[in-house]
């Protein structure tokens, strides 16, 4: 991606915070298409790619991490447990109701750009679509996730979404536009905190975290 496109990506990440966002309507039929929609098992419903990059979760970790150490070491390790690879408990998926939660970026593909971002509390909210599955929408902001969260293990869920940008008030389809597509790791990582961490996302960054907290 050329480098304006990319500092087009960031500044829509940090112009415009707690701007309102219309809540995407994205139920889990409209996610995954007609192929899948009743899927449960989240293999079925990813693209090849994004099986292909939550495979490989641990290599993104380590790399982004290492370059958010070597930009802000005090700023990482201020975070504790969210940024620890293997810190995931029991009970992956968050509770029905509304969360604060904020946007972290570790690493630069190639190393080149910024090593370590962390932006600030923006509203998301977890939901149960009219058919049993969950959804997790990212509400402000101008890069906003909003996706399906499929239970996958003891301590962890997998989330399948795309990301909306700017002004945009509907998501994308998943599967039809892979600089669209995200895919992560759904974990609870203490009592009331959970982190999205997305491998590899199509701009930016290595490895993306989004923290989430109830909103009180």
């Amino acid at each position: 991606m050329k480098r304006s496109a990319g500092a087009l990506l960031i500044c829509l990440a940090g112009c415009g915070a707690r701007q309102p966002a219309a809540a995407p309507a994205l139920g889990s039929a409209a996610l995954t298409g007609a192929r899948d929609s009743g899927a449960r098992d989240w293999r079925a419903v990813a693209t090849p790619a994004d099986r292909e990059r939550m495979r490989r979760w641990r290599d993104a970790w380590t790399d982004g991490l290492a370059q958010a150490q070597r930009s802000d070491a005090a700023a990482v390790a201020a975070q504790g447990a969210l940024f620890a690879a293997d810190a995931a408990l029991d009970d992956p998926v968050p509770p029905v109701g509304a969360y604060r939660c904020r946007m972290f970026k570790l690493g630069s593909p190639g190393g080149g750009g910024l090593g370590f971002v962390a932006y600030g509390w923006f509203d998301c909210r977890v939901a149960a679509t009219a058919d049993g599955a969950v959804r997790l929408s990212k509400l402000t902001g101008s890069q906003r996730q909003a996706g399906i969260v499929y239970p996958a293990a003891p301590t962890r869920a997998a989330f399948l979404g795309t990301l909306m940008l700017g002004d945009e008030a509907r998501a994308y389809a998943y599967g039809v536009d892979k600089t669209r597509d995200v895919a992560g790791w759904v974990e609870r990582v203490a009592g009331r905190r959970w982190r999205v961490a997305m491998p590899y996302p199509a701009f930016e960054s290595v490895l993306d975290v989004l923290e989430l907290v109830p909103a009180e």
